[in-house]
């Protein structure tokens, strides 16, 4: 996984049946029309939420079964966000890809855990790190067992509720780091915070952001979709229309055809 050029894509949340499987569905059409891997992301608990009411999800239990009938359905590989270092394992036996959150990616006792898994571990660059400093997380998890390990940039912060995206990151992670780097288009246009203690965001921009991102060199994407955004629970204001996604990664091959980017992920 992640030798090729890789979209990890899928709802913020895991919502219901219905849902996860229109978009699963929808991704295993574009993965074989494309032949593109994806791989379908869904967090079951958004434990990082603004407000204590916040929706965060259907919970573990609830939210692997959901997460299984995706792959029953689909053939997609899986990830999902894990927040504890006793999530790690129940999660390892449904998922394929362990997701550490930005705001976690230091979190030793996480980042170990995930990687004694098994699993691929995909580190989320903290918003206040710098590119080089990801090496060390990554250090950790391969020190801990970790055969596969990708770092994901989502943007800095700049001032309060904005968020930039240094192209130059992902050259600066690999040479650091020599593991592939994607680029998460959703969150790099997040507004944390400001939207009446919830992301706000400008999708608007997110087109433009990604396909500078594979211009530069990214080895994958990471993007949250959803058939009806103004729906969903969480990242409402972020995500791109499931309708949009293809058009976009078609542009991103495109890209990467005509800067002659090789096909396997270049770490």
């Amino acid at each position: 996984m992640f030798e090729r050029f890789t979209l990890i894509a899928g709802p913020c949340l895991v919502e219901d049946e219905g849902l996860n499987l229109e978009v699963g569905e929808a991704l295993a059409r574009l993965a074989s029309d494309l032949d593109i891997p994806i791989v379908f992301k869904a967090s079951f608990d958004k434990a990082n939420r603004s407000k204590l009411d916040a929706p965060r999800g259907p919970g573990l239990t609830e939210g692997l079964r959901l997460l299984e009938r995706v792959r029953a359905s689909t053939g997609l590989p899986l990830v999902t966000d894990v927040h504890e270092p006793g999530q790690c394992a129940p999660v390892s036996e449904v998922v394929d890809v362990l997701q550490i959150p930005a705001f976690l990616c230091r979190q030793t006792d996480l980042v170990v855990a995930a990687a004694a898994t098994g699993c691929v571990v995909n580190l989320k660059k903290g918003q206040w790190m710098d590119p080089e400093g990801m090496a060390h997380q990554v250090d950790k998890a391969q020190a801990a067992g970790a055969e596969r390990v990708t770092v994901t940039e989502r943007g800095a912060f700049f001032g309060y509720g904005d968020l930039v995206v240094d192209m130059r990151s992902f050259q600066r992670i690999r040479a650091a780091a020599d593991v592939p780097v994607l680029f998460d288009g959703t969150h790099s246009v997040q507004r944390p915070g400001m939207r009446g203690g919830a992301s706000g965001g400008d999708p608007e921009y997110t087109p433009a952001l990604v396909r500078a991102a594979v211009a530069a060199g990214c080895d994958g994407l990471f993007i949250e979709t959803h058939p009806r955004p103004s729906e969903a629970p969480s990242d409402a204001t972020n995500m791109i229309p499931l309708p949009a996604l293809r058009p976009l990664i078609e542009d991103v091959l495109s890209i990467r055809e005509a800067l002659g980017w090789p096909t396997t992920a270049q770490s």
